[in-house]
């Protein structure tokens, strides 16, 4: 019990970082790289199977779609943290018709349903808005932020106990593989939605894409969710009125970058096998 408590006071004095884009302080006990290497491990474990299934980009228009907007939002994402540019980016479409959701983990590695489709029909701005706010999280460490939450139990500090032993190295990347999967089911705190729903619709104007859609978003997401659908989305993403108020009066600020006549960027995603990165040596 001892080391126990001992474990989690280092965790609470060393977890205390500063957000690269807002300032906030932030738990934090998983590094940023940590986070990307073991998303990168959760990536290929969530995917797989929808990919042996024949469910993973397997439409090409919507594949397209999907790839075109998110290619406009990460360049304006570059330009808020210039080191992503080196981040793995990557996209992927799931085919799964019933699951309102979309995620983006540390590292850039993103995923989309086509139950976003199916349920709010989306408009290209719409979805710019999904998107974007999903990529905010990433640049804000908030996957970071939450697998420190999921780590610091009883469970997680035993992993985390472990990975001074090299011995122990495969299952301690096998524990943080885990925690980065459980950390896209945690919702999100106030604070980094609210981080999320400012940075978000940002980079979406700054790609040329209206914010006026971040409230139309909501509103459809308010209907799915009034109707009894599953939204996966809404799970951890609550959307409360006053959400919706504060996405309104953002949208003012943002119409000159919306409106801005200058070349809009595009960075070409490169296909990516769907493979497990490399072990740790036993």
């Amino acid at each position: 019990m001892r080391k126990f408590l001992a474990v989690l006071l280092l965790l609470a004095l060393a977890g205390c970082e500063t957000n690269p884009v807002t300032g906030r302080k932030q738990f934090i006990v998983v590094s940023e790289d940590e986070a990307i290497a073991a998303s990168s491990q959760a990536y290929v474990q969530m995917l797989q199977p929808y990919q042996q299934k024949g469910q993973l980009d397997n439409n090409p228009a919507i594949t397209a779609r999907i790839v075109a907007i998110t290619e406009r939002l990460i360049p304006p994402a570059i330009a808020y943290r210039p080191e992503t540019k080196d981040w793995q980016w990557s996209v992927k479409v799931i085919d799964d018709p019933k699951t309102v959701n979309a995620w983006c983990m540390a590292g850039g590695k993103m995923a989309f349903y086509t139950g976003l489709i199916v349920a709010l029909k989306p408009t290209d701005d719409e979805i710019a808005q999904v998107m974007g706010h999903e990529i905010a999280h990433a640049l804000s460490k908030h996957q970071a932020e939450k697998m420190s939450r999921a780590m610091a139990t009883q469970l997680g500090v035993n992993a985390i106990a472990i990975v001074t032993d090299a011995r122990y190295a495969q299952m301690a990347q096998q524990a943080a593989a885990a925690a980065a999967t459980v950390a896209l089911d945690l919702p999100n705190s106030r604070e980094a939605e609210s981080e999320a729903d400012r940075i978000g619709i940002e980079l979406a104007a700054k790609a040329g894409y209206d914010p006026k859609a971040a409230v139309t978003l909501w509103q459809k997401m308010a209907q799915v969710s009034g109707g009894g659908g599953k939204s996966d989305f809404l799970s951890t993403h609550p959307a409360p009125e006053k959400r919706m108020e504060a996405l309104a009066a953002l949208g003012p600020q943002m119409m000159p970058y919306y409106e801005d006549k200058a070349p809009r960027p595009v960075y070409k995603l490169k296909p990516q096998p769907l493979t497990a990165p490399a072990q740790p040596a036993k």
